[in-house]
Parts: structure tokens; sequence; C-alpha cells
């Protein structure tokens, strides 16, 4: 299609899925192209401002310690030793354990708000779900305190390790304080179900009618409407509210840091406590005072953004792969 200047100004939409290009030469079109340009670089141009300056903060660590900074149990400020992996192994535990607990039931309340509910309950039930992301993380850690520990220290936590048997494994082994990996899982499991749910929710809502007309067509029940022509159709949708998720419980700080109990140790037990990158950032930035103390803390920061842009570019490459891959597929 020719792109000859035009004023006023045209909009030219090239088909769908296509770059909607904006000719004329009046000054307003002018203002609104520099203008959306500059917010569109803003937002790349500020996350690699704040990388490099975390990692400017945090390069002394790393030439110092090198790779054993990542690997290394040794975190003694005193001593000016510091080693992250135990903040590293909870970050990713923690986020694992709540993807596992938060993406089953999230997809769950989805699919009965977008085919199973009545009209007159899913813009509550939906509402009741939104709500649940907009409840400050204090709150959430204060609600874990009162509530959910006490709840996993005297019935779940013995129930699991002595009743089920689960104790004879490393998983479940050991004494049951309470505040553990498995608090900080379950708070964080919580707190994702929002985002997966969701995602979830409106991304099988924009499923075409003629994809559930065509599988009842060919005499499908509900339920394999559901789960072999609604869901797969949504496949990648779903798997980018999951990531989503993901990026949620990495960062996640301070309901994390009042359940997980701060210890800096790797144990393959639930139960026991342990540390997140983001939690050892928040308890010891504001008593860090020597300079190796602090470039240590940010090199932990720079080390979880890092980890955060690795996941969110590999659920990119996934949507991506999946998408085409739904996309080919025949019912």
């Amino acid at each position: 299609m020719s792109a000859a200047p035009m004023s006023p100004a045209v909009l030219m939409a090239e088909g769908p899925g296509t770059v909607v290009r904006i000719h004329g030469r009046q000054v307003g079109d002018r203002v609104y192209r520099g203008t959306i340009t500059f917010s569109a670089v803003c937002v790349p141009l500020l996350v690699a401002l704040v990388g490099w300056e975390i990692a400017v903060a945090g390069w002394p660590t790393f030439r110092h310690f090198g790779l054993s900074f990542l690997t290394s149990s040794d975190w003694d400020p005193v001593k000016e030793r510091f080693g992250a992996a135990p903040a590293i192994c909870g970050t990713l535990v923690s986020s694992a354990i709540a993807l596992v607990i938060a993406t089953p039931l999230a997809v769950g309340v989805s699919v009965f708000l977008s085919e199973l509910a009545p009209r007159w309950m899913r813009q509550p039930v939906g509402f009741l779900v939104d709500l649940l992301a907009a409840i400050p993380s204090v709150v959430y850690g204060l609600w874990g305190i009162f509530v959910l520990l006490p709840l996993l220290r005297d019935p779940v936590m013995p129930f699991l390790r002595d009743t089920l048997g689960l104790g004879k494994t490393p998983f479940f082994s050991g004494p049951a304080y309470g505040p553990s990996m498995l608090a900080a899982g379950l708070i964080l499991a919580i707190m994702v179900l929002p985002y997966i749910a969701s995602v979830s929710r409106e991304v099988l809502l924009a499923v075409p009618r003629a994809q559930r007309e065509a599988a009842l067509a060919l005499g499908a029940t509900r339920w394999e409407t559901i789960w072999r022509a609604v869901v797969p159709y949504a496949r990648s949708g779903i798997i980018g509210g999951i990531i989503l998720g993901l990026g949620r419980a990495l960062g996640e700080t301070m309901a994390v840091t009042m359940l997980i109990g701060n210890r800096q140790q790797i144990s393959a037990s639930l139960l026991a406590p342990g540390y997140t990158m983001a939690s050892l950032i928040a308890n010891e930035f504001s008593e860090a005072s020597s300079d190796a103390h602090l470039s240590a803390l940010m090199a932990v920061g720079f080390t979880l953004l890092v980890i955060t842009i690795i996941v969110n570019a590999v659920a990119r490459w996934l949507v991506w792969r999946v998408g085409g891959g739904a996309a080919s597929k025949p019912l």
C-alpha cells in the first residue's frame, strides 16, 4: 500500500496484527508521534538504567568473590564474607511451590467463571478474585502470622510429617516451627492466584463462540468441549498468566519476609526456615554500614533482576511457541 503523505492525518490499517501508521504534516500529529515514541522508549530505558546502577553498585562484590558469590552459603557481614546461594535457592523454591499450588486453582476458577458459572455469579465472584490482588502484601503477612502459621504448626505440619509418614522423606523432615519455606510458598500461592485467574479468565472469554459450537456439533460433551477445544485454544494466554504470577512471586518481599523464617541455610525440608533475595535485602539494607555489605546487597538485587529478566524472556518464548502450535493444530 502506498504511503503518500496526506493532510490532515490519515490512519492506514494494513491488516490484522500489523502496524497502524499515522501520516500527516500537522503539528499535532508530530507531537503525538513524538510523545508515544518517547513513552515507548522510556520503559526499556528505565529498566536498563536501573540495571546499570545496581550492577555498578554490586560490581565490587562480583569482582572480589566471583562465581562463589552465587554458589557459597557463607553470609557474614562482620567478616565481610558473602554468598547468596541460600537466598537464590529460597527465591526459586518458594516461587515454585506457589505456582504448583496456585496454577490448578486459578485455572479452575477461570474455567468456572467463564464456562460454568451462572451469569449472575460471574461478576461478583470475579470481582472478589480480582480484589485479592489489591490487598497490600503486609496485610497478607499479618494474616499469615496470626492465622496461617498456627494452622501449619499444629494440625497441618504434624499431619504431613507423622500421620501421612512424609517425615521419612527429606522434604518434610525436621521440627515444625511454623515459619518455613512451606509457609512462604503458601502465602505466595494466595497472592499470585488472582493474577493467574484474572488473565486466564479474560483469555478464555476471548475464545470465539464458533470454537465451542464446532466441538459441540462434533458430538463433544460440555467437559470435552472445555478441555479439548476451549482451553487448548487459550493455552498461550494461560501460560502468559502463569508467568505473570511467577514474576510476582519472585519479587514479593514483605509477606515472605514475615513468614519464611529468614535463615541463611539451604535445607531440603520444606518445614525448615529459609531466605529469599527480596527478604534478605529488606532485612539488612537499613543496617548495612560498610561498603562491602552494601555492595553485596546490591549484587543480590542485580542477581534478582537478571533472574526475573531470564524468566520473562523464557516465558515470552514459550508463549510464542505454544501460541504458534495451538494455531496450527486442528480440533
